[in-house]
């Protein structure tokens, strides 16, 4: 049984959620997403709470349960607060710049790296620091774990583009027997 799909999701003021068909349609201000659950599970709307139910005793029943129930938070969670990843550049002479719609990167290579910026994702640029800002989890993640692949951090003196909260773990070099 799960114990993530049984908690109800809250729908705070200022955000309606309606079920149309197997949709459910978020929308706060000007802003609108749409989840289709493809008729997996069972979703009602009461007492400004989403309640999902699963449609049959199966496994499979089970694992959509949780995993809609997850999917709507977030989107819930991404209409109000949004959802942001910081990654720290270290290295000498590594940098990051915003430029338009572009992210220039360089880091270490014979020529800049130019990542282009998804649209409703927002990147800014202090000192060593780079900012993704976006209201989708999923696109958040996936642009944070793009830029961070262009150099990932190495192990031996930590150069490389790495999440903020992120440990390296150090090796010794040649000397340390």
């Amino acid at each position: 049984m799960s114990r993530i799909g049984k908690l109800p999701v809250d729908i705070p003021s200022g955000v309606e959620v309606k079920v149309e068909g197997n949709k459910i349609v978020f929308k706060k201000d000007k802003v609108q997403k749409e989840l289709d659950f493809k008729g997996n599970v069972i979703v009602k709307v009461e007492n400004n709470q989403i309640v999902f139910e699963p449609k049959g005793e199966d496994r499979q029943s089970r694992a959509f349960w949780g995993t809609y129930r997850s999917i709507s938070s977030n989107i819930i969670k991404g209409i109000t607060e949004g959802f942001e990843k910081k990654l720290e550049i270290n290295g000498v002479g590594y940098r990051a710049a915003v430029k338009g719609n572009v992210l220039e990167l360089n880091l270490g290579f014979s020529h800049p790296i130019n990542y282009n910026i998804p649209k409703d994702i927002a990147i800014t640029v202090e000192k060593n620091i780079i900012t993704v800002k976006g209201d989708d989890k999923q696109v958040v993640g996936q642009v944070a774990a793009d830029i961070r692949s262009f150099r990932p951090p190495e192990p031996y003196k930590g150069k490389g583009v790495k999440y903020v909260d992120e440990t390296i773990i150090r090796k010794a070099g040649k000397t340390g027997k």
